[in-house]
């Protein structure tokens, strides 16, 4: 059995390495001796790595960084003057829409103390722009069909006075939709909303109640003549009159349901066309609106 000689191996803290047979390590190969003995074998450890040989060979693991400040993100990141002008922004924009839901939930609410006392506020607040229609969730939705048609008379170039046929409105609104597949909003319902706004704002003798009728007569004196305005009639307009004719839908063929499908009208008086009824753009065949 070989023995070991003077090898400068401090394995066990500077003991002898010889062991009984049997005990201890496996004797090392004189190949890995050799290496052993080389220059880099003469740095002794420190005591710390005896425990573990090879834990000398890796750095020491650094502590990982934390997470720096968040940035700042929303009204947050803005300077103060531009804070303050965010969040009266804000206030206004709350302030105005608690005052909208306040007037619509009045406007839709049966009639109580506050309407009888500020009605004409609740209304002008919500005429013509938010006016609430409910006749598509009503026990009997509308099943008729409601054409608004004009009768005009104007002035010729020899002076005198002509009237024309009733010209259906509706009908010219029913042409520009079909076969549009994105039809306009005015197309669909200006002029309907209109005539809506104008009935239900005036009695059976064409009466109007208060602000909102003088509001939808008004309303609609502009529609029809913009309308109007795109004819050429060859003359200036004097007088509009306006009325509606309302048919009841067909009952379909499996229904036994007797349905008069006739017109009935509704006629206005004549209206005088005056300055206030040429919305922009309408000149009614005068040099300046009005003259």
């Amino acid at each position: 059995m070989d023995s070991y000689e003077d090898e400068d191996v401090k394995g066990a803290g500077g003991l002898s390495s010889e062991a009984p047979a049997g005990h201890g390590p496996e004797p090392v190969p004189a190949a890995r001796r050799e290496a052993a003995t080389g220059p880099e074998s003469a740095v002794v450890p420190e005591p710390d790595s005896l425990a573990h040989p090879y834990l000398h060979q890796f750095p020491p693991v650094q502590p990982a960084a934390g997470p720096g400040p968040a940035p700042a993100r929303g009204i947050a990141a803005l300077s103060l003057p531009y804070q303050v002008a965010a969040a009266v922004s804000l206030a206004i924009i709350a302030a105005l829409a608690c005052v909208h839901l306040a007037m619509v939930f009045l406007h839709v609410a049966p009639p109580n103390t506050v309407t009888k006392e500020h009605g004409e506020a609740v209304d002008g607040w919500i005429y013509p722009e938010f006016e609430q229609n409910w006749k598509l969730f009503a026990p009997n939705p509308l099943q008729q069909n409601v054409d608004v048609q004009v009768k005009v008379e104007y002035t010729t170039t020899d002076g005198s006075r002509k009237n024309t046929d009733w010209i259906d409105l509706t009908a010219d609104d029913g042409d520009a939709i079909r076969g549009n597949p994105l039809p306009s909003h005015v197309q669909q319902n200006e002029l309907r909303r209109a005539w809506d706004l104008y009935v239900n704002s005036h009695d059976n003798e064409n009466r109007g109640n208060g602000l909102r009728g003088r509001l939808s007569e008004s309303y609609v004196r502009r529609i029809v003549m913009m309308r109007v305005d795109k004819r050429d009639l060859g003359g200036r307009v004097e007088r509009i009159q306006l009325r509606s004719s309302t048919r009841s839908v067909k009952a379909p063929a499996w229904s036994d349901e007797k349905i008069d499908t006739r017109p009935a009208y509704r006629v206005l008086p004549w209206w005088t066309v005056t300055a206030a009824d040429l919305p922009g753009g309408v000149t009614n065949g005068r040099t300046e609106a009005g003259q």
